[in-house]
């Protein structure tokens, strides 16, 4: 068995876990191991916490098995995936038939029975949220206001930080009706105008650590008292009105699995082909930033 780093730009992708119809990371991968002839279809399986998918799902590597499951346009930086793979499957033969956003950098021999899913103790995401600090300047004052409009007051949003943290049971914030009791770290620290918020737990709900953000901005922008937080978390469900919706996907990254014992080593030539995709996507994105500044410092 040998487990997998991978890297990736989901922005582009309608999640990692495969779905008909829909570009999946997981889809890219499984399609470069057929192309690669780097594995024998396993046997359908009807185990939902194998095959993180609640039906049979033929044509995976046998004891295939992922870290979780990433949303649609949530990026990662150590998605980890494991299964009976030949020996000359390294990282760098893998990206020879991925996609350039999806890029393998580090590998590990696993015991047969290790599972990328189940041996994960701990599991962090990072969100880049754009808030701008209640005592910047902003060099956009005066001109046409944006959905960014609120500024963040740091202390508040730092006290919303804290009443979230520990275990609770955050029903209120995904759709889940089991597995809603975690225990979360969270943190964020400030680069200008982004709040990098940093949440780590065991395993995750769907769409918690999107909603958490969401509530943090409210509270931090004052658009929520920092009391809404106890109603969240109260065993009560809050009627439609007053619910928390996720945050966009798109600032979201899977930023680290820890599976204790077991050490990656970095693909050298892998890594730098990440490090080269992903700046190139990085230059590019900021280049399309100054044409989009310069449109709207146009219009008048």
């Amino acid at each position: 068995m040998r487990a997998y780093r991978l890297a990736y730009d989901g922005r582009d992708y309608f999640g990692f876990q495969r779905q008909p119809n829909v570009a999946t990371v997981e889809d890219a991968l499984f399609d470069a191991l057929r192309a690669l002839d780097a594995y024998r279809p396993a046997a359908a399986s009807t185990s939902a916490s194998d095959s993180q998918s609640a039906g049979p799902v033929p044509d995976r590597p046998q004891g295939y098995a992922a870290a979780g499951r990433t949303d649609a346009s949530v990026s990662a930086l150590v998605q980890t995936v494991a299964f009976d793979a030949p020996e000359w499957l390294t990282p760098r033969a893998l990206n020879a038939e991925l996609p350039a956003e999806i890029r393998a950098w580090a590998s590990a021999d696993v015991p047969d029975s290790f599972h990328a899913t189940h041996d994960a103790t701990a599991r962090t995401y990072t969100y880049h949220l754009y808030a701008p600090a209640e005592s910047g300047n902003d060099r956009n004052r005066g001109k046409l206001a944006t959905t960014h409009e609120r500024r963040v007051d740091d202390a508040r949003f730092h006290e919303a930080l804290d009443a979230l943290a520990g275990t609770n049971d955050y029903h209120n914030l995904t759709p889940d009706d089991e597995g809603t009791e975690r225990t979360l770290s969270l943190a964020a620290d400030r680069d200008g105008d982004v709040l990098t918020v940093t949440v780590q737990a065991g395993g995750f709900a769907r769409q918690l650590v999107r909603r958490l953000v969401t509530l943090l901005h409210r509270v931090g922008t004052s658009e929520a008292p920092l009391e809404k937080i106890d109603r969240v978390l109260t065993s009560e469900s809050l009627p439609g009105h007053e619910g928390i919706p996720p945050a966009p996907p798109e600032p979201l990254v899977l930023t680290d699995v820890t599976y204790p014992n077991i050490e990656f080593a970095a693909d050298e030539e892998a890594a730098a082909s990440a490090q080269h995709v992903f700046e190139q996507r990085r230059i590019d994105r900021e280049v399309g930033s100054r044409v989009a500044g310069q449109l709207r410092d146009g219009v008048r």
